[in-house]
């Protein structure tokens, strides 16, 4: 995962990963001698063993299960799946644990707290209604059993499509509109959207009128230490749109 291979090398263990996904790429300097073994979805399981790793770090969400009980049968497999927050919160102090690295977590941990403190403000002011995009070809978004869904909430936005019975569900253009969106978020990833398909996409009038916004999908989809960044973004972001409606 991503955002679990940053928060090693921010909590100062860089030198003990022997290898990650193609996919871990920050901070990039530190991960520029580290060996890769494949996707999250795909590894090469064998590369993996051929480096001896005391640990596997893994996610349920983004690893297969079939490769977490391979692995599992082989070599210590510690795997974290946060759908919230405050969950990703306090695996982030677990990882820390498990590799005695607690001294250097507390920091991250309040300026988590810092963020979310800041937040909880916003929601006084009650939330935007958005849709946020995951995908696009078929057109997929999130429910409110995902960790998107919990940033969302923290950072004053109602997610439209959490009443939905998958986690990642296929949705359609009318469907989505006829739920009276204020905004359309288009992440940077996993599908990655950029400014050429933002311009497409307000020119074809694909939402009508709704306003469209590019956003940095690892703020909304990346725990960890990323939180202490991540979340305060992702909240200014969210103010900038409402005072921008506003003014409309």
């Amino acid at each position: 995962m991503p955002s679990t291979t940053e928060s090693v090398c921010e909590l100062g263990a860089a030198n003990r990963l022997v290898a990650c996904t193609r996919y871990c790429t920050e901070p990039a300097a530190q991960l520029a001698t580290v060996a890769r073994v494949g996707g999250t979805k795909n590894p090469s399981r064998e590369q993996i063993m051929r480096h001896e790793p005391d640990l596997v770090l893994c996610n349920a969400e983004e690893n297969r299960l079939e490769d977490i009980e391979w692995l599992q049968s082989r070599v210590p497999v510690f795997v974290q799946t946060p759908r919230t927050v405050i969950e990703a919160a306090a695996d982030l102090r677990a990882l820390a644990a498990r590799l005695d690295l607690r001294a250097a977590v507390g920091h991250w941990l309040r300026r988590i707290e810092a963020e979310l403190a800041d937040a909880a403000i916003s929601l006084r002011q009650g939330p935007m209604r958005v849709f946020y995009a995951i995908w696009r070809k078929p057109w997929m978004s999130i429910n409110r059993d995902t960790y998107i869904h919990d940033v969302l909430r923290i950072v004053g936005a109602t997610n439209v499509c959490a009443h939905l019975e998958s986690r990642y569900p296929e949705v359609s253009l009318e469907s989505v509109i006829a739920q009276g969106i204020d905004l359309v978020l288009l992440p940077s990833e996993p599908w990655e959207f950029d400014a050429g398909q933002l311009e497409e996409l307000r020119r074809s009038r694909a939402f009508g009128a709704v306003r469209l916004e590019l956003c940095d999908g690892r703020d909304y989809c990346w725990h960890g230490v990323r939180m202490a960044t991540g979340l305060g973004r992702a909240l200014a972001s969210m103010r900038r749109v409402r005072a921008r409606l506003r003014v409309q």
